[in-house]
């Protein structure tokens, strides 16, 4: 099988990216644990987490339960795949299961296929503990041994978070069947989060026995059918180690239009869905569908090239862009007045959310750096590269009238299709700002700030980094209370504020919803949901 990964790590440098409409928002990252919450749109009241799930009463068995995905995702190989709702997550856990799993409602990561994790008190020494006899659906048993090869190859075959494990992960190695010891060459409190992400979903060797990958896992359903641009399917996994699902199977179909995904949600030709445009999650939200709801940080944005030659190499020019924004605007013509407007990273009613000021709109600032930057020779012309959907173009007009209003000359690229965009800035880094997304999500922001800002991650596609920043996120990965994390978050708005890797305008929401028949369903990290527990009434 091959298919697509939203943000191309270097891996794909060389190769071709499959991309479905819409990734360039969903690079993707899942909720605060559960009462913390703020006001999206006029109405709406929003929070991480579960919301309007009840007990459904006695399972049911069998039926199939159909998902409509965000896009297609036809590469369910962990180590070349993002792990996000988006991106064939909530597939990939289903067929491999992952180790840890992250709880929103205790704000924790608890067991899953793992029994138990447990860190020493400097946090440099992590032991994992194998449930027992968990096989793969080949019969292979999934013991230590099992667990580091998948690990293993997840690394060598430089998956999305690849470089973090390697600068951090000094040794693995089994003590006994059942136990791995990851040894860290620094303090690291959050590494449990790691192992309910990419590198947690246990791959058997069978899966690379033949010349292409074939998904082969421990995870409550198998591998049957992938029809390209019709549907995935999934059968019941007889022999899971937690007991024999109580559908038979998931079928996942890719409608690539919001509106009709939730029209299809009310006509019950679908069962769960993923919601991300701020007006569509409210209604959603207004019509008390139940779901499980996260706030995404640094999505569907613009991201800025800060390579040497580029509008963007200039710091003056990056801060003169943040400071022409007015997220107030860019809500009300892109969103319809929908989301939450915000320049910050983290905002009002995220638990990252700190009292760091950010970059403020000021015009009158905006054109006073741009003149200094001209003065040495810039001429102001700049291009923004964009897809075609309504609402990026929609982005991409805000965008240029308010660079425009302060003496910028946007030059608009209109990209023929989503891969083009991808070629151009993961690939080519042929840009100077262009619509795409870090996205940090409310569980675990720190391996996605690694990736996509540290000088040493596989995901910054040309943005500024550097010591400053890299400091930053190396004292966010060493902090282990929430009030030493909240300090370094502030510190991390402030970096922002200077560099200016992107431009700023608010989160978004993303809420994978289900008709009130369909229970059982629970939330993990990145917004991915498991499947294993779940029936419909």
């Amino acid at each position: 099988m091959a298919l697509s990964n939203p943000c191309v790590p270097r891996w794909l440098r060389t190769g071709v990216a499959l991309l479905t409409a819409g990734v360039l928002v969903a690079c993707s990252p899942p909720a605060a644990p559960g009462d913390s919450g703020t006001r999206i749109g006029a109405s709406v009241n929003q929070k991480t987490g579960m919301i309007g799930v009840k007990d459904g009463g006695t399972p049911v068995k069998g039926g199939t339960l159909t998902f409509a995905a965000v896009g297609e995702t036809a590469v369910l190989d962990p180590a070349k795949n993002i792990y996000s709702a988006t991106t064939g997550g909530t597939e990939m856990s289903a067929i491999f299961d992952v180790l840890m799993r992250w709880d929103s409602a205790s704000g924790k990561v608890v067991p899953q296929l793992a029994e138990d994790l447990s860190a020493s008190e400097d946090f440099k020494t992590w032991t994992l503990k194998l449930r027992d006899g968990v096989a793969f659906t080949d019969g292979t048993p999934l013991d230590a041994e099992a667990v580091l090869w998948s690990i293993r190859r997840y690394v060598e075959k430089k998956g999305s978070e690849a470089p973090l494990w390697k600068k951090n992960v000094a040794e693995m190695k089994t003590d006994g069947t059942s136990t791995v010891v990851f040894t860290l060459n620094a303090r690291w409190p959050g590494f449990d989060n790691m192992l309910a992400g990419g590198p947690g979903l246990i791959v058997a060797k069978a899966s690379d026995a033949g010349k292409a990958f074939t998904p082969v896992g421990a995870g409550p359903y198998t591998f049957a059918r992938y029809a390209p641009q019709e549907e995935l399917l999934l059968r019941a996994n007889e022999k899971y180690w937690d007991g024999r699902p109580y559908l038979d199977q998931v079928r996942v179909i890719f409608l690539n239009d919001p509106t009709a995904t939730r029209d299809s949600l009310d006509a019950g030709s679908v069962d769960i869905a993923i919601l991300r445009q701020p007006d569509l999650v409210n209604r959603a939200l207004a019509d008390g569908l139940p779901g499980y709801l996260n706030l995404l940080a640094l999505t569907g944005l613009p991201i800025i090239n800060g390579a040497e030659g580029r509008p963007g190499h200039d710091k003056r020019v990056r801060q003169a862009m943040q400071l022409a924004i007015d997220p107030k605007l860019i809500s009300e013509r892109v969103y319809k007045g929908e989301g939450i407007p915000a320049a910050e990273i983290f905002a009002s009613g995220s638990r990252w959310h700190t009292s760091a000021a950010p970059l403020p709109h000021d015009p009158d600032r905006a054109r006073k750096l741009l003149a200094e930057a001209k003065a040495d020779g810039y001429d102001g012309r700049i291009g923004f590269l964009h897809t075609q959907d309504v609402s990026s173009r929609n982005m991409a007009l805000v965008v240029k009238a308010l660079l425009d209003h302060v003496g910028f000359k946007v030059e608009l690229e209109a990209a023929r299709t989503t891969q083009d965009v991808i070629r151009k800035v993961a690939v080519e880094r042929d840009y100077d700002f262009a619509g795409w997304g870090i996205t940090l999500r409310e569980s675990d922001p720190f391996s996605r700030m690694f990736a996509a800002l540290h000088s040493e991650g596989g995901l910054t596609h040309g943005v500024p980094t550097g010591p400053a920043m890299d400091a930053v996120i190396e004292d966010f990965q060493a902090a282990e209370t929430q009030e030493e994390q909240l300090k370094v978050m502030a510190r991390f708005q402030e970096q922002w504020n200077e560099d200016v890797p992107a431009l700023t305008f608010g989160p978004i929401s993303e809420f994978i919803t289900w008709r009130h028949q369909v229970h059982g369903v629970a939330g993990s990290a990145t917004s991915v949901v498991l499947l294993g527990k779940a029936w419909i009434s």
